[in-house]
């Protein structure tokens, strides 16, 4: 039993958490023996487990598996991959490459999960009093586009179609039909594409990403939004962990960001300087 009197109690309660404890002989996470999760619980259970203490049902775990799937990689043209890949070459060892990675994983890359968590959280309430969600999404877009031109969860840079997006959705839906999950945040993010499709007339097209895409299923399975951006940091920790195992292994040193027969342009001098 843990001593609770005294300067180590003090130390005990300065430390107190319901995610694990430990004694002597023993390891419970969320009150549960680790013996008795190991080769009975997948590895997505046990993140569930560890952030909404209780375990998920079969069609839960696999809709959250799927998201987190979906998310692992996006090639070396993303930036934490980039950036991982050349910390591997710099003599800072796999695990430094690794968190090198991840730290580039903020509001502009990374960030736009939670960001749609929120923006779908803000439709689907404004709904409520609506009754229409085609207007509760028109009235959000508006509202977040009054300060950034950018949707969060919507349109990529590279992607004319996210080929992500339709077996997400589609395991959404069947979720809804079995109801698995309640469908709001779908219908919320499926108004903002069809908003969308009908501003496009001849743009480019602004489809749901990946982002969005997983948003829906975060949201929808109850997380909130800023774990829609820690568990986009898990998955993506898979890639990333991979592309610096690679690099570490192909003999360069000191990789920087351009082959280094391509010299940088010259930009003019400030007028100033």
């Amino acid at each position: 039993m843990t001593d609770t009197h005294g300067e180590a109690g003090e130390a005990a309660r300065w430390w107190a958490t319901a995610v694990s404890h430990i004694e002597p002989g023993s390891i419970e996470l969320r009150d549960r023996p680790v013996q008795d999760l190991i080769g009975t619980a997948g590895l997505v259970d046990v993140i569930w487990l560890m952030l909404r203490a209780g375990l998920p049902t079969p069609r839960e775990s696999s809709l959250l598996e799927a998201a987190l799937v979906a998310g692992v990689d996006h090639g070396p043209q993303a930036p934490s991959i980039a950036a991982a890949r050349m910390a591997a070459t710099c003599g800072v060892g796999l695990n430094n490459a690794v968190a090198t990675g991840v730290n580039m994983l903020g509001d502009a890359h990374g960030g736009a999960g939670q960001q749609c968590v929120e923006m779908l959280t803000d439709i689907r309430d404004l709904y409520a009093s609506r009754g229409s969600w085609r207007q509760a999404a028109q009235e959000v877009m508006a509202d977040w586009q009054s300060r950034s031109r950018y949707l969060p969860g919507f349109g990529h840079r590279f992607h004319p179609v996210d080929p992500r997006r339709d077996p997400l959705i589609g395991l959404v839906r069947q979720a809804v039909r079995d109801s698995v999950v309640g469908g709001d945040f779908l219908h919320a993010a499926l108004a903002v594409e069809a908003i969308l499709e009908r501003r496009r007339a001849g743009a480019r097209p602004v489809p749901m990403n990946i982002d969005g895409a997983t948003a829906v299923i975060y949201a929808e399975l109850g997380f909130s939004a800023p774990l829609a951006r820690g568990l986009f940091v898990l998955s993506r920790s898979v890639g990333i962990l991979a592309h610096a195992w690679e690099e570490s292994g192909q003999g360069r040193r000191n990789k920087g960001p351009i082959p280094r027969s391509v010299l940088p342009a010259r930009l003019p001098q400030p007028k100033d300087a």
